[in-house]
């Protein structure tokens, strides 16, 4: 695999040169973070985090964008301890109240994803403590928590999560997948255990190498391949 410079000059090439690429690494598409600080950030924005990219998941942002107030009210303001008491009546309730997208699976994801924050929270005291102080060269260590642990965060829906929570990170999406496979990392998109550690092994050293951010790394791959 090359060296994180040579990518660098290799995304710089496609973008309009050194200045207009650190331009473009520092853009966030989905607004920026939440909490420069997301360790000390209230569990409650986290479960709304994981909702918001949930039900942006495969349909319009667009739309999810306008009706968010809705689910603010709907949910009540996603305090971790009443969406995990959630009711059956609540649930049923919620599949017909206009203000929200009216999935079902979805909405007991955010159940789901309470009772899962709240476990955290007993533990470590907040469930952003945990996991916003995430060992770095572990990252992939998180997705897995959250895949395994919680609601419908699997595919890259957690990693979104993350990024726009304020958490740095690295999002495997398909173009910083045909980077890694270019660089000879991987053979396919990461989807396997054992791929996804050799992916995180590659992150590390260019980290290690350059200094720069697990998100600014991720963001020259994807940069890199056009």
């Amino acid at each position: 695999m090359r060296s994180f410079h040579d990518i660098f000059d290799i995304a710089a090439e496609h973008h309009g040169g050194v200045d207009a690429l650190e331009t473009k690494l520092g853009e966030r598409p989905y607004g920026p973070p939440l909490s420069a600080d997301p360790s000390s950030l209230p569990d409650d924005r986290w479960l709304a985090a994981f909702t918001r990219f949930i039900f942006c998941s495969g349909f319009s942002w667009k739309v999810i964008d306008q009706k968010w107030p809705g689910f603010e009210d709907a949910f009540w303001a996603f305090n971790v301890n009443r969406c995990a008491m959630m009711s059956d009546d609540d649930l049923t309730d919620l599949t017909s109240d206009t203000r929200i997208v009216r999935n079902g699976q979805k909405i007991v994801s955010v159940r789901d994803n309470a009772i899962f924050l709240k476990s955290l929270a007993d533990s470590h005291g907040t469930a952003a403590t945990h996991l916003a102080l995430w060992p770095k060269d572990d990252f992939i260590g998180l997705i897995r928590l959250l895949r395994t642990s919680g609601s419908r965060l699997g595919g890259t829906t957690a990693q979104y999560a993350l990024r726009h929570i304020g958490v740095d990170g690295y999002i495997l999406t398909e173009d910083v997948s045909r980077a890694l496979i270019r660089e000879g990392v991987v053979e396919k998109m990461p989807t396997g255990k054992a791929a996804q550690d050799k992916a995180q092994a590659a992150f590390n050293a260019w980290r290690a190498e350059s200094g720069r951010s697990l998100t600014e790394i991720s963001r020259t791959l994807a940069l890199s391949v056009g």
